[in-house]
């Protein structure tokens, strides 16, 4: 797995490659077969000022490709509420991939279940 973070309009610290990766590997435990990822953090130049830190995520798993970004006025709560939304969707899609590999009603074989009581007829009386 590849693990790219890089910056714009910010200088990537060791202390945010650490806190990134960190973070991170709760998505890792949670679901293993990921590819690759790119982080972009990024300081935007917007009118509203409590919003200018920026984190983005592309998380390239097996058949698809998780895009989840983040506005913030701090740079730490920006990554932390990304993580938290990339943790969901991956949860989505490991449950998607789970139960579209069970086997369909119509493909099971027809047996009764032992514990089941036999149909009664009504007695004529």
């Amino acid at each position: 797995m590849n693990l790219t973070i890089s910056g714009h309009h910010l200088e990537v610290t060791p202390a945010i490659r650490e806190y990134v990766q960190s973070k991170l590997e709760r998505v890792r435990r949670h679901f293993d077969q990921v590819i690759d990822i790119a982080v972009i953090l990024t300081v935007d130049n917007l009118t509203e000022k409590e919003k200018r830190q920026k984190a983005e995520i592309n998380l390239r798993l097996s058949g698809k490709t998780v895009y989840v970004e983040s506005l913030s006025h701090d740079l730490y709560a920006a990554i932390d509420t990304l993580v938290d939304k990339l943790d969901r969707q991956v949860m989505k899609y490991k449950t998607k991939v789970q139960d579209h590999n069970h086997q369909a009603i119509k493909h099971m074989p027809e047996e009764m279940p032992e514990d089941m009581p036999e149909e009664e007829t009504p007695s004529a009386a």
